[in-house]
Formats: structure tokens, sequence, C-alpha cells
């Protein structure tokens, strides 16, 4: 009897250890711009860089500053991208190299405030194609862009397997069902980007993220300030 009284009990703690909820670690958010500049002055890898600025062959099409969009609404008040000066350093390199081939980017979104990863994630019909902000966003790190290749000389898009922010299954970076140019166009795309430290998104053709995107705090300092 004592002796299954003792197994009882040890069950008992077991069940209700596995029961506890698990402390769930707070994300450690900047939103003070006077931090967000010390951080720039301990390391100035950290700057949240313009990239048209820095790259003026750079192409914009910041879709959430318009109504053309998967939300439907304008999400951003002015139409600007940004990433962390290592980032903006391996676009400037791609975009070199791009242009020997004739082509150049276009980018669709760069750093994102954390507040406007929250909208997306309680609006959004699939949340397999928007980040969870309990974990927040490379996006909001400064390390992760959305976009395209170009025609230099026309501006014209090549052809991709789906439009930007589709959220269908031919959107993920090796799906095969596409045609040969939009597969070679992608392909081409994604290996570019790897070159300078830049790896595709799973299941989006268009999202790359920085390799050290762990190296960088979750942001939620608007454009304006910047």
């Amino acid at each position: 009897m004592k002796f299954n009284l003792l197994v009882l009990f040890v069950f008992s703690v077991a069940v209700n250890a596995q029961n506890k909820p698990v402390p769930i670690k707070k994300l450690v958010i900047v939103n003070s711009y006077n931090q967000y500049q010390a951080s720039v002055k301990s390391n100035p890898n950290n700057e949240l860089v313009e990239i048209k600025k820095a790259i003026p062959t750079i192409k914009l099409d910041i879709r959430y500053a318009t109504r053309n969009n998967f939300m439907q609404q304008v999400m951003y008040k002015q139409a600007r991208a940004f990433a962390r000066k290592p980032v903006v350093d391996a676009l400037k390199k791609i975009q070199k190299e791009l242009s020997k081939k004739g082509y150049g980017l276009k980018i669709y979104d760069g750093y994102r405030p954390y507040a406007i990863t929250v909208e997306f994630y309680k609006k959004a019909s699939d949340k397999n194609f928007v980040a969870n902000p309990a974990k927040g966003s490379k996006h909001n790190r400064g390390c992760a862009v959305d976009l395209t290749l170009i025609h230099l000389k026309t501006g014209k898009e090549l052809l991709m397997p789906t439009p930007y922010d589709s959220f269908s299954g031919a959107a993920a970076a090796k799906y095969e069902k596409v045609s040969p140019e939009a597969k070679q166009n992608r392909d081409f795309l994604i290996a570019i980007m790897a070159k300078y430290q830049m790896n595709v998104l799973e299941n989006e053709w268009w999202h790359y993220d920085f390799t050290a995107w762990k190296s960088y705090d979750l942001m939620d300092i608007p454009f304006e300030k910047l």
C-alpha cells in the first residue's frame, strides 16, 4: 500500500510539472530613438540605413505605403525602406553584380516596425505568411528584405512564379510546377542573394534574411523618426 501511495504521489508531481505553464520569455523591443542611437554609437552596424539613399539605382515599390497589399490598407506613413548597415552593404554588392547583366533589384519592404507585425498577424487570413509577434520578425530586426529582379533599362520586373505577397503554394522557394523562365529567374535571384549572406525564406521566394540576424534587436521605431 505504501509503495502504491508513493507511486501515486510521484505520478501526481510529474503530471503537475507537465501541466505547469512554461514561462514565456519577454521580448526585448527597442522603441526608444535615444536607445537606438546609443546602440549605433556602440556598434555602427546597428544603423538602419535608408536603402535608396545608399544605392540610388535600386528601385522601390513599397506596397505597405499603399493599398496594393494583402492588408488592402495603408500600413506605412512613408514609402521608405531601411535595413541594417551590413544588409545594405550586401545589397550594394548584389546590385553591382546584377548591373553587369543588365538587371537590378526592386525593393518591396525592408525594416518593419514591430507594431506593424502585430497588425499583420491580427488580420492575416493565412498565418503561415506572416510573422508571429510572440517571436517577432526578422523584418523587425532590420535584417530582412522583400524584393525581386528588374530589367535596369525598362524597370520591368522579370517573370517570377507568383506576384509579391502571394499566399499560394507556388510562392515557395522550391516549388517545381512553374514555367522554365520563372524557375530560372527565381533560382538565379536566390543564388545571388545567398552569395552575399542573404538566404531565401522557404515559403516566400521574395523574402531574404541576413545570416547574422540574431545579432540585432527587434525594433519598433517608425520611419518618421529615422
